[in-house]
């Protein structure tokens, strides 16, 4: 009975360890569709900034990378040694032999591709107030005013997983006869250490 309490507690005191380390800004959007019966959201994302980073090599190594290499940026690799709050989602676009912009991601990953990992700046700066990056492979970018479909998804993020989000979200989109820009892309809000329930994941498209 002793361990049953223990590991109740460990899983109570997880939680609650995932829940306050995902409390940061959020991108900002809005819904336009909501979900209702079908299997995704139409959301109107404002334009943003970002800080980027592009990667290659296999999926999971790539993103790893890429992430270590843009939080570098926000806990002090830059010019001031500022510290920047973290947000979320942390987004990854994949490309196939080049190096893409966040404003036309497609898909998917393999080895050898191209991985570009983004962080969202938190809405205080503007790209004249952001400190400059001391590494030269992060750039910050402003991304447009958007429209994004949206299929939202809790537990592990394996690739076999979002690529079957992916698939599943084209496939609604075009029942509905609506046109896509692109191919959709992931993106994810908790940290590495979140448990697994409580894990926020979406992939996202962009549509006309």
């Amino acid at each position: 009975m002793t361990i049953i309490y223990i590991i109740v507690g460990l899983v109570i005191l997880w939680s609650l360890w995932g829940y306050f380390s995902s409390r940061v800004e959020r991108t900002e959007y809005s819904v336009i569709k909501p979900k209702g019966d079908s299997v995704y959201e139409i959301r109107n994302y404002p334009k943003h900034i970002v800080a980027q980073t592009v990667v290659k090599g296999p999926y999971r190594e790539a993103l790893n990378q890429g992430f270590r290499i843009v939080a570098g940026y926000i806990f002090g690799g830059n010019a001031s040694r500022e510290k920047i709050a973290m947000t979320s989602p942390v987004v990854e676009n994949t490309s196939k032999g080049q190096a893409i912009a966040m404003t036309s991601p497609v898909t998917a990953s393999m080895e050898g591709e191209m991985h570009t990992i983004a962080f969202g700046m938190p809405r205080s700066y503007t790209l004249e107030t952001l400190p400059i990056p001391t590494d030269n492979r992060v750039k910050l970018a402003t991304i447009p005013e958007r429209k994004m479909a949206v299929i939202r998804f809790s537990w592990f993020r394996s690739d076999s997983r979002v690529s079957a989000k992916k698939s599943a979200l084209l496939g609604a989109l075009q029942k509905d006869g609506l046109t896509t820009v692109g191919e959709p892309y992931y993106a994810g809000y908790n940290a590495p250490w979140t448990p697994p329930w409580m894990n926020r994941n979406e992939v996202l498209v962009e549509v006309k």
